[in-house]
């Protein structure tokens, strides 16, 4: 199709108009976000509990994320040859001011922040080049960032994620709508935050690109949203296959195995729905509380001594392949992944 173009965010222009979603815990670090970003994709990487590997983690796991954000930007470069880098980072995350500090000092080209509206964020980042990306699921969150930033902090979104009900772990929606998302009608929302952000970007005299995310899998799912006036889409489930993702080999071999059917909405501990692949953790989940160790420190919206299961610990267990006692979370498309490929093929089906 012919109006397939490469998705410029402000001075940013990715060849091929993919962003890579961030995955946490350990899924989409260095490795995955460098090879995307070097076949002309934007690569990102997630910043939760991203120091999971450090020696002192179990003590001091702020302190341990902060410093692996720097170190895997670094790497990620490497890898990258020049191509945009991003991170995801959870408004719900805590101390969050100080991630979103730590990847503008590691010289980050663009932040992604959703679980909650990132309303402080351009004060956080000051005069940085650093270029702006919220994830929102309706016309109202788009509104209601769109006016405070304007009001509050003089500036705009550089782009605006939407992100629909089939996305992969922590959702926005709450789960009686998740039972029904024939019903939801979600691509009259979509059209409505396009129409929403074209005008208000209209307005100021500038472009700010609305990028798709959520169940797109295939070149013609980006082209549907093509058609509705997005200008790139944002994929992760699609990528979890590939050789280059972090992940580790059990991991992708549960995408591998997952049908259908076992791609399920589950409560994740810190109050949201979730969409993981059904295993023996999540039956035992739903039997009563699993036991935990201490606090990592991971969202502001966990209660450690309520919690049913530890959700730091689920990830953890997941990202080093002990996919029995795990969450592994999924995007709806998940039971679509029939073998491993590299990311350059996926890459060479998205480009104009």
């Amino acid at each position: 199709m012919g109006n397939i173009k490469p998705l410029v965010i402000g001075s940013l222009t990715a060849p091929v108009p993919v962003i890579q979603g961030g995955m946490g815990v350990g899924i989409s670090l260095s490795s995955l976000a460098g090879a995307v970003a070097a076949r002309g994709g934007i690569g990102v990487i997630s910043t939760a509990q991203i120091g999971y590997r450090e020696p002192d983690f179990d003590d001091d796991p702020i302190g341990a994320n902060l410093r692996a954000v720097g170190t895997e930007i670094a790497k990620a470069r490497e890898i990258a040859g020049g191509g945009i880098l991003g991170v995801n980072i959870m408004v719900a995350t805590r101390r969050y001011e100080d991630y979103v500090r730590a990847a503008v000092a590691a010289g980050i080209d663009l932040i992604i922040s959703g679980a909650g509206l990132p309303m402080e964020l351009p004060k956080l980042v000051g005069a940085s080049e650093t270029k702006l990306v919220p994830i929102v699921s309706s016309v109202k969150s788009a509104q209601v960032i769109m006016k405070y930033w304007w009001k509050k902090h003089g500036r705009l979104p550089d782009a605006v994620i939407v992100e629909g009900p089939l996305a992969g772990g922590h959702l926005g929606f709450h789960k009686e709508q998740l039972a029904d998302i024939d019903g939801l009608h979600y691509d009259d929302e979509v059209q409505a935050v396009i129409e929403e952000v074209n005008a208000t970007a209209a307005a100021h005299g500038m472009h700010i690109p609305v990028i798709m995310a959520g169940g797109v899998y295939t070149r013609a799912d980006m082209e549907h949203y093509f058609v509705m006036g997005a200008e790139g889409v944002q994929m992760a489930t699609r990528f979890v296959t590939t050789y280059e993702c972090d992940a580790p080999e059990a991991y992708k071999q549960a995408y591998l195995d997952a049908k259908k059917e076992d791609i399920v909405i589950v409560q994740s501990p810190v109050g949201m729905p979730g969409r993981a692949i059904l295993n023996p953790f999540i039956r035992r989940a739903g039997e009563g509380r699993i036991p935990h160790g201490k606090c990592h420190l991971c969202v502001s919206t966990c209660e450690p001594s309520q919690t049913p299961y530890c959700i730091t610990e689920a990830l953890v267990n997941a990202v080093r392949g002990n996919t029995e006692d795990a969450l592994i979370f999924c995007g709806a498309n998940a039971w679509r992944a029939s073998k491993l490929e590299h990311v350059k093929d996926i890459m060479d089906e998205f480009r104009p």
